[in-house]
């Protein structure tokens, strides 16, 4: 599989502005990883580690939606079929497919039938390769996306139902989406909380949430450190599967499953030595990245 450079718009000085940890509250923090350029820090009373001061809510929107927003479509075009596949491996991992089918199948004739398809949501959709597969599956489909040229591409080539911003501006109605989908966002989003919250809210009872994100805790990140490929400029927060689940259980999500994968980076070692790091790190739940399948309550 191609090696996909992980985006990261240029270190840029930005208006900034410290915050109470959006986990817990606290304001106490102690220095975790220093880049070159900017800084992480970890929250003394939960862990969550956090780039504080942290850039406005305006400043991350222009790095997708401004002047960064053109060259951002092109890499998600030159990337989109290494994404693809590791999206699916993922949801697969995660018992997304299980899941469809039981979805799915109220659809079939004989069945008595539901009034309308099964909707999925994918937060963060890009030019829409996922979705597109998933309306093709047999889904309804909608998306969000803040970069605007990515929006219009899934809108204008692939025919999607794409909503231009965030899921906290879309204003969709509560109770409203079957599946939520969100891969490799959360970590890049001023407040987590109220991300998690409003996915909480438009899930109709007994609704997934799919989340994955880099994991903090993962083999990589304790071998690099500093180095660590998700360490980066866009990255305002890197969960581990703790602060992860803290997050979601505190929105009133019960988490089903976690999985995990990638154990080194495609040239960062010989191939043999890469292959046996990814088993091992995917047979002990240690991988890079990190997937949480996610339930909302069925009774309200």
């Amino acid at each position: 599989m191609k090696n996909i450079k992980t985006w990261s718009t240029p270190i840029r000085a930005e208006a900034k502005k410290y915050i109470p940890c959006p986990l817990c509250g606290s304001t106490s923090f102690v220095p975790a990883l220093t880049c070159e350029g900017f800084s992480f820090v970890r929250c003394t009373h939960c862990s969550l580690v956090q780039q504080n001061p942290q850039p406005v809510q305006e400043a991350i929107e222009n790095r997708y939606g401004g002047h960064s927003s053109q060259a951002y479509l092109e890499y998600e075009l030159h990337n989109e079929a290494p994404f693809l596949s590791l999206q699916i491996k993922g949801l697969e991992d995660g018992g997304f497919f299980k899941l469809e089918k039981q979805f799915l199948r109220t659809m079939a004739p004989g069945n008595g039938n539901r009034a309308e398809q099964p909707l999925v949501l994918d937060i963060g959709c890009a030019t829409g390769a996922l979705l597109e597969k998933l309306r093709d599956r047999g889904w309804d489909t909608l998306g969000i996306e803040l970069c605007g040229p990515a929006a219009d591409y899934a809108r204008e080539v692939r025919k999607l139902p794409v909503i231009t911003g965030t899921i906290e501006t879309a204003g969709l109605a509560a109770a409203s989406v079957d599946i939520v989908l969100a891969s490799h966002v959360i970590e890049h989003v001023n407040n987590p909380k109220v991300f998690v919250d409003e996915i909480y809210r438009v899930l109709k009872p007994g609704g997934y949430f799919f989340i994955t994100t880099p994991n903090i805790d993962g083999f990589q990140a304790r071998l690099f450190g500093s180095r660590w490929r998700s360490a980066i400029f866009d990255h305002l927060y890197l969960f581990s599967k703790r602060t992860l689940a803290q997050l979601l259980i505190g929105a009133g999500f019960a988490i089903e499953a976690v999985v995990s994968w990638g154990g080194l980076a495609k040239g960062s070692a010989p191939t043999l030595v890469k292959v046996m790091a990814d088993r091992l790190a995917k047979r002990l739940n240690w991988g890079d990245v990190v997937l949480m399948r996610c339930r909302k309550a069925s009774c309200q």
